[in-house]
């Protein structure tokens, strides 16, 4: 697998732009590889008509739709975000409501899955947040004020058995449950 292809695909998962740093350092090359091939990336994307785009911003990159499909994309968005949340959106929303502060990966494993598309549309409905811990260098996701007052709610302590199911170790026991299948 290329260089190139491996950069597209980190980019396309990636939540939030990633610096060159931490592509090299994600894919164990030097910083002037990745830059190499981020400059063909963006040509490939630049020449042609693709749906995509290739983002560089104060050393951030990030793939994004195309300017031509802006309309298309927000409309689509709007339907997307107005529309009822999928089983999987549910039950990371749940998760995280249950477990917050959650680290992306500890949902990815709890899941089995990558979780980034749903924490996208999970932050574009407004029902999660992210902060960044800098002492740790991760993304932690937390249900919303919105969230909470959607369903009522005047504390993420007064969801159905919290206390129970805040326990790291019964999310261990189920995550361990959800890796047996």
């Amino acid at each position: 697998m290329s260089l190139k292809s491996q950069l597209e695909s980190l980019l396309f998962v990636a939540v939030r732009p990633v610096g060159v740093k931490d592509l090299a350092a994600a894919l164990k090359v030097m910083v002037a590889e990745v830059e190499s091939a981020l400059k063909e990336l963006g040509a490939d994307y630049e020449s042609g008509e693709r749906g995509l785009a290739l983002i560089k911003n104060n050393g951030q990159y990030q793939i994004t739709s195309a300017a031509q499909n802006a309309t298309l994309v927000q409309q689509f968005l709007k339907d997307e975000a107005t529309g009822e949340l999928s089983q999987p959106s549910l039950e990371a929303l749940t998760i995280i409501a249950y477990r917050g502060p959650i680290a992306k990966l500890e949902l990815d494993r709890i899941r089995g899955v990558n979780c980034s598309l749903i924490i996208r549309n999970l932050l574009l409905r407004g029902l999660i947040e992210e902060k960044h811990d800098k002492a740790k260098d991760e993304y932690f996701y937390t249900v919303t004020h919105d969230f909470l007052r959607f369903l009522g709610l005047s504390s993420i302590e007064d969801l159905a058995d919290y206390a129970k199911l805040n326990q790291s170790e019964v999310l261990a026991q189920a995550a361990e449950a959800s890796e047996a299948k």
